[in-house]
């Protein structure tokens, strides 16, 4: 990477800081996890790996939002579905790698032998190969979106009405999955994943493997969306925020644009869900729910939208509190995700880190 490239990305500081990220997540982590003896204070359990390459998962579509709402303007409400058609993705390929190691000790899945089918689906053929599973982890979401964005960014459909196609999308997605006949687990969707790769997915050393592949992924994708805003695709897609008719005026067809970035942020999503199954060890219908799509929502914009940084954070923050609230106030903590999201419109319309980088602003113009 060239210095110009460099410079435009980021500044010195938040070059260290995403160095002080990276030797955190891919150096110190491990060692805690897996050299300091479980008796040591200083020791991570695996309980906490998990935790936060889950959490890390969902800060990576957070990310992912934030370039179709946060620098274009595109608010999707269904999000959740290319999330889960990767994640699903994922867990057709650990199915397969299960075996007869299942309870039925047939080659097909235990969910398949159970509802009386023969054989495998025309669409499970060749998800035993792991690169088949992943090149489909890509491929499904990424040509749905494309599809679906061609037809609704061509009918110029744009704000709430889109935002309200997308939920709608997803609901029947959800709806579709939880069906037993589709193949894809009804209600109960996949678990009891046993291997990845040939490595038990349970141990110790491989949840570390998936925790810095999960790290990695969330700093490369951190690397390209600040390639992408910062360049001349960045400055269109931020006119079409702004005016996407004087974009129009201007003699820019927004619709490649439009679809390249929604295409795009889908793929990321799906990327973000196949690294998060084999960590949480279960993919089903639910993570398909209206009600997730609005929460990756919400993490943008209490982190910031429009700050790539800011939708990392917001993650952060907002599963770091619904771990604990979802422990101690089961019952209410919808009810504070929502009390939350009201406070944050209301107070801080940009977001936490807009709001920090606001401060900054202002004491600058005063010194």
């Amino acid at each position: 990477m060239n210095k110009t490239l460099t410079a435009r990305l980021f500044g010195p500081k938040a070059w260290a800081a995403l160095a002080a990220f990276a030797a955190v997540t891919l150096i110190l982590v491990p060692i805690l996890n897996l050299v300091v003896p479980e008796t040591s204070a200083l020791h991570l359990s695996t309980y906490w790996v998990t935790l936060i390459g889950k959490i890390m998962c969902y800060a990576i579509v957070a990310l992912a939002m934030d370039l179709v709402w946060g620098y274009t303007g595109i608010l999707s409400l269904g999000h959740g579905i290319f999330f889960a058609l990767g994640g699903y993705g994922m867990g057709m390929y650990l199915m397969r790698a299960i075996g007869r190691e299942g309870n039925y000790q047939s080659d097909l899945p235990d969910f398949m032998v159970f509802l009386n089918w023969k054989e495998l689906p025309w669409y499970w053929q060749g998800t035993e190969h792991f690169l088949w599973a992943m090149l489909l982890v890509v491929l499904v979401p990424g040509l749905l979106a494309f599809i679906f964005g061609y037809f609704a960014f061509r009918s110029r459909i744009k704000g709430v009405y889109f935002s309200i196609i997308t939920q709608a999308m997803t609901y029947a997605a959800m709806l579709l999955f939880f069906r037993n006949e589709t193949g894809f687990g009804g209600n109960n969707g996949f678990t009891d994943f046993k291997r990845i790769l040939g490595f038990h997915i349970a141990a110790p050393e491989t949840r570390v493997v998936l925790f810095g592949l999960t790290a990695a992924a969330l700093i490369g994708f951190l690397l390209l969306g600040r390639f992408i805003v910062t360049s001349k695709l960045g400055r269109v897609l931020a006119a079409i925020r702004d005016a996407e008719s004087r974009v129009m005026f201007s003699g820019y067809n927004p619709l490649p644009y439009k679809l390249f970035i929604w295409t795009l942020s889908a793929v990321i999503c799906a990327i973000a869900g196949a690294l998060y199954v084999p960590q949480v060890g279960i993919i089903n219908p639910g993570e398909m729910s209206p009600a997730n799509s609005i929460e990756i929502a919400i993490w943008t914009a209490v982190g910031g939208r429009g700050t790539l940084i800011g939708p990392l954070i917001g993650a952060g923050l907002i599963n770091g509190v619904k771990s604990w609230f979802t422990v101690a106030f089961p019952e209410v903590w919808l009810y504070f995700l929502g009390l939350i999201f009201i406070l944050v419109t209301l107070w801080l319309p940009r977001g936490v880190v807009g709001q920090v980088q606001s401060y900054f602003s202002k004491q600058e113009k005063r010194a």
